[in-house]
């Protein structure tokens, strides 16, 4: 994709959608972090659905390291891998409360180094509770970025390193929203919905899907 038309995709882009956001529900840094870790193979609705019994009850390091990792798992059983991320987030609250007040870090390094979380984790942490310009790349972007021509490599971190090289600089600090959301319901793995892509003209995927969207 040429680097005028990468321009105009997120223009477009941004038209539909001026203020994109995470699905993921969460009013404070540190549910977000909690939020994504359940996330992990799981989708944002049953994340969602567990942490609205999860977060009346302990939404602070100090009451989920007080629940500890079996008081956990009833609130998160419903969502695949309970049995580890219950381990990881409750190790993660007593980390958080010993290293870091309770806070969470604004760091990729300290982020990284919490029970649970890894590099697409932080980055979306950073991204959407500090407002770095990072890039979080999921199985939504991944796809979007090599299926249109965006940016495209062979793992998450080359087509992260080359998404932070081409997204253009007033874009960036959405991009990741944006790209998850066209995936997630536009340019879907099984059957793109690309008659009613406002991005068709510029993606250079060979096989866009003809016929009326359904």
């Amino acid at each position: 994709m040429p680097n005028a038309a990468v321009g105009e995709m997120f223009a477009r882009l941004k038209e539909l959608n001026p203020t994109p956001a995470t699905e993921l529900e969460f009013t404070t840094p540190y549910e977000l972090l909690v939020a994504v870790t359940l996330s992990a193979q799981a989708t944002d609705v049953g994340v969602n659905k567990a942490t609205r019994r999860l977060f009346p009850v302990a939404k602070t390091p100090a009451a989920i390291a007080a629940l500890g990792e079996d008081g956990l798992k009833p609130f998160i059983n419903t969502i695949g891998l309970f049995n580890a991320k219950a381990a990881n987030v409750a190790a993660m609250a007593r980390l958080l409360l010993e290293r870091h007040g309770g806070e969470v870090p604004r760091t990729r390094e300290e982020l990284e180094a919490l029970p649970g979380v890894g590099r697409k984790t932080a980055n979306v942490v950073l991204n959407t509770a500090f407002g770095e310009p990072t890039m979080a790349v999921d199985t939504h972007i991944f796809r979007v970025s090599n299926r249109t021509g965006l940016a495209q490599g062979k793992d998450v971190r080359a087509v992260e390193d080359r998404l932070l090289r081409r997204v253009p600089s007033d874009y960036l600090h959405d991009a990741h929203h944006w790209l998850i959301l066209h995936g997630r319901y536009v340019c879907k793995a099984r059957r793109p919905e690309c008659p009613a892509c406002v991005l068709r003209d510029l993606c250079t995927y060979p096989d866009k899907t003809p016929g009326i969207a359904g």
